[in-house]
């Protein structure tokens, strides 16, 4: 029989050799990265700060030191591995481009909201079992390393809100398990990749770069969200976005697009919110319509802002889940539908009403519809103002904040006009 202190000191044994510890090269990898950040920018009470490597960093995490900045987790026998580096946002500043990235166990890296600088460690592509790399908001220059694109697990890539230059590799086509990419706000140039093996991929947001050729053709069916407003890219709507059947938003807007809005994108069977304003379209082609409607699930329309002619488009009026449209600043001319009129007073059971109808700078003319004159504020956001109407007084809300224009201008738009 194992008399009673033998027992005690087995069972001492046996917690001791399960207790977490930190795997030494965590420990030396730990202690680089804190090396690397400028220790004018490690604040009291923050996180960093915390770090006092006179302890085990994984035990001390109940304690007063190393209590925030990153998750330890059992996950060889008998050693805490490091699986989650998440900084706080007080400001940390610092280059980590020399840093080894010796965390062969980490999913998580979020180091957004701080001040660090210099160029994408290439090193980052050692962290194989990463999901999740959260960089935006910082101050990283230079190109974005092609080793990027050697992360088979990662799910999301942030890098936005940066100084990043130069073209998005070719590599980040090998990211089979991205789900989000978001690298807007940068200084990115060049042409778009091909992205077309990204099966996984949900949201793409690339706006506010210098990104130029042609809106990318080459995207996976799985895409969702697509941002790519603010840049430079020509052409038009590729045909192959008529294939995106998970595809629901669209921001094309500040470009320098042009040509013809393409039919089907008017009757794409996901789609629920396209923007093109501030671009160079001249036209619209028209899906073919019935008079019961489109099927369309359409729910907001921006084509301000661009140099488009005739008139009002018809099967606008007629796309049931249509609730906003923009057609401001471009050169439409003609009367007002009715079928708009009756969209925003009386659209029925089967239709969605008009909450924002915005048609001001345009070359309208004639006389506004009799119920629209009806409108009291906050019924409507309708927007009349800049056309060619006969009487629209600035006592109507709808038709106030800029002047109708001159019958000069006007009679360049419409006969009618004498």
């Amino acid at each position: 029989m194992t008399s009673l202190p033998s027992l005690l000191l087995l069972v001492l044994l046996t917690l001791t050799s399960v207790e977490s510890k930190t795997f030494w090269a965590d420990v030396a990898a730990l202690k680089e990265f804190k090396n690397s950040v400028d220790a004018k920018s490690i604040t009291p009470g923050s996180c960093l700060s915390s770090w006092d490597f006179s302890v085990d960093p994984c035990d001390g995490l109940s304690g007063e030191t190393f209590t925030c900045g990153f998750r330890c987790d059992t996950v060889v026998s008998g050693s805490g591995r490091v699986t989650d580096l998440s900084l706080d946002h007080p400001g940390y500043s610092g280059s980590l481009s020399s840093l080894s990235f010796n965390f062969p166990y980490l999913q998580s890296l979020d180091l957004s909201g701080n001040y660090f600088s210099g160029p994408l460690p290439d090193s980052l592509s050692n962290l194989t079992r990463l999901t999740s790399l959260y960089l935006s908001g910082n101050s990283f220059s230079g190109s974005v390393p092609d080793s990027l694109g050697s992360m088979p697990a990662l799910e999301e890539l942030l890098l936005d809100n940066n100084r990043l230059s130069g073209s998005v590799p070719a590599s980040f086509n090998n990211l089979s398990s991205l789900k989000r990419l978001e690298i807007q706000l940068n200084n990115i140039s060049g042409e778009f990749p091909d992205l077309s093996s990204l099966k996984n991929l949900n949201y793409l947001d690339a706006s506010d770069n210098r990104i130029s050729g042609r809106v990318p053709s080459s995207l996976p069916g799985s895409v969702v969200q697509i941002s790519m407003r603010n840049n430079l890219m020509e052409g038009t709507i590729p045909e192959s976005f008529r294939d995106l059947t998970s595809l629901e938003v669209v921001d094309l807007s500040h470009n320098k697009l042009s040509g013809s809005v393409p039919s089907f994108i008017f009757t794409h069977q996901t789609l629920q919110q396209l923007t093109l304003s501030f671009n160079g379209f001249t036209s619209l082609d028209s899906p073919y319509y019935s008079p019961s409607g489109l099927p369309s699930e359409l729910i907001s329309v921006d084509l301000s802002n661009n140099q488009i002619r005739g008139s009002l488009p018809l099967f606008m009026g007629l796309l049931p889940k249509l609730s906003a449209l923009s057609l401001e600043n471009n050169s439409f001319s003609g009367m007002i539908p009715t079928q708009y009129v009756w969209k925003t007073v009386s659209p029925g059971s089967d239709f969605a009403a008009f909450q924002r109808l915005l048609l001001g700078g345009n070359f309208l003319f004639g006389v506004v519809p009799g119920p629209l004159m009806a409108l009291k504020p906050g019924s409507a956001n309708v927007q009349l103002a800049g056309n060619c109407f006969s009487w629209c007084p600035a006592t109507f809300f709808f038709c106030q904040g800029q002047e109708q224009r001159s019958l000069t201008e006007c009679r360049k738009f419409s006969r009618v006009i004498p």
